[in-house]
C-alpha cells in the first residue's frame, strides 16, 4: 500500500496512523513532500501515534506487514520484488521524493494487489501515479477534497480518474483494513510505458525512441535541462517529460515556464542597466576628447537602451501583477 501527501500531510498521517490496526496484513509506503535540508522526525511521530512501527526506508530492505516505510529526503521510494528501492532518478513535479514514482512502482510490482492513496496536498503530484495503480488493476483511494486541509491533490486526482473510493479521513483506516482483507482482483497486463517510467525513477535514462512510444514531442523545453519535452496524456491529465526524466504536470509546467521567463527578464534588465551605465561613460569620454561623432552615436545608443529598459521593466511589472492576482 502506498500513501502520498504533501501540505497538511503530517497531521493527516498522524490521524491515520493512530487508527490503523496493529495486525494490518500489509506494508505501508509513505511519500510526503518535506524539505530535504531539514532533519525529519516523522518516523518517531508516526511510531508514537499508533501501533505500527514507522521508519525511513533503506535500500534493498524487505517489505514487512504492519510496518510503515517513509521516503527519505532526496530519494524516490520505490519497490521491486517485494523489496524497497531508493531511486535516484530525476525530480518529478519539481521534487524528489515524489508521489507519482512511488505509486507507479507499487502498481508495477504488485499489480492487482496494489493500493494507492492520495491525501491532502497542493498542486498535482500523485494523480498520474494513482492512474497507474488503476491501470494495473489496483485499488485507488482519494481523500474527499472537502475533508482535506489542502484540496488540490485530491481534486487533481479526481479530475483524472474515477477512484474506487473517495473517503473522509475519519473513515480511511476502516476502509484500508477492509480492502487489505479482501482477495486481490485478477491479474492485469502491466503497460510497458509505466514500467519505463519506473526505470527512469530508479536512475535510468529514457532514450528518445522510448519516449516517442509513450508521448509526442512538444514545442516546450524542459525547465530543468532545456531538453525536448514529450507531452503525455493520461486520462484527464497532461504531463510533460524530457528524455533525462524531469517530469511536470501541465499546471507545474506553466509555473516553471513563468519562473524561467521571470529569471530571463530579470537577467535582461540587469544587462540593459549595465549597458546604459557603460554607454554613458563612453559618451562622456567622447565629449571630453572632442569626438563629437562618437558622442552622438553613444547618445543615440543610450536612448535605444533606455527604451528597451522601459519595455522590459513594464514586462516584469505585468508579470508580478499577474502573479499577485486580483486585488
Amino acid at each position: 500500500m502506498a500513501i502520498g501527501t504533501s501540505a497538511g500531510g503530517v497531521e493527516a498521517l498522524l490521524y491515520l496512523a493512530e487508527r490503523l490496526p496493529p495486525d494490518l496484513p500489509a506494508s505501508i509506503l509513505v511519500t510526503i513532500h518535506l524539505p530535504s535540508h531539514r532533519q525529519s522526525v516523522l518516523d518517531e511521530l508516526l511510531s508514537r501515534a499508533g501501533p505500527l512501527p514507522a521508519k525511513f526506508a533503506t535500500d534493498a530492505e524487505p517489505l514487512r506487514n504492519g510496518h510503515i516505510f517513509i521516503a527519505p529526503p532526496d530519494r524516490h521510494l520505490l519497490v521491486e520484488n517485494d523489496r524497497l528501492l531508493l531511486g535516484v532518478g530525476p525530480r518529478e513535479n519539481n521534487t524528489r521524493p515524489a508521489l507519482d514514482p512511488m505509486l507507479r512502482s507499487v502498481a508495477v510490482c504488485c499489480g492487482s494487489r496494489s493500493v494507492g492513496v492520495v491525501l491532502t496536498g497542493t498542486l498535482g503530484d500523485g494523480a498520474s501515479g494513482l492512474w497507474a495503480v488503476s491501470r494495473c488493476g489496483g485499488v485507488s483511494i482519494v481523500q474527499h477534497p472537502d475533508d482535506a486541509a489542502f484540496p488540490d491533490m485530491p481534486e487533481n486526482a479526481l479530475r483524472m480518474i474515477e477512484p474506487d473510493h473517495v473517503a473522509r479521513l475519519k473513515d480511511m483506516a476502516e476502509l484500508i483494513e477492509s480492502i487489505v482483507h479482501q482477495p486481490a482482483g485478477g491479474q492485469v497486463r502491466i503497460p510497458q510505458e509505466i514500467k519505463l517510467e519506473v526505470e527512469i525513477a530508479k536512475g535510468g535514462r529514457a532514450n528518445m525512441d522510448n519516449m516517442d512510444r509513450i508521448g509526442r514531442r512538444s514545442l516546450l523545453a524542459c525547465p530543468d535541462c532545456h531538453g525536448v519535452m514529450w507531452e503525455i496524456d493520461e486520462g484527464g491529465l497532461t504531463r510533460y517529460r524530457c528524455h533525462v526524466g524531469h517530469t511536470y504536470t501541465a499546471e507545474l509546467m506553466d509555473i516553471a515556464v513563468d519562473e524561467n521567463l521571470h529569471r530571463a527578464l530579470a537577467s535582461a534588465l540587469r544587462a540593459l542597466e549595465e549597458k546604459v551605465v557603460l554607454a554613458r561613460k563612453l559618451q562622456k569620454q567622447a565629449a571630453e576628447h572632442g569626438h563629437h561623432l562618437m558622442q552622438n552615436i553613444w547618445t543615440e545608443r543610450i536612448r535605444d537602451y533606455e527604451h528597451e529598459l522601459t519595455v522590459v521593466r513594464d514586462a516584469v511589472r505585468r508579470m508580478e501583477e499577474v502573479a499577485r492576482g486580483p486585488g
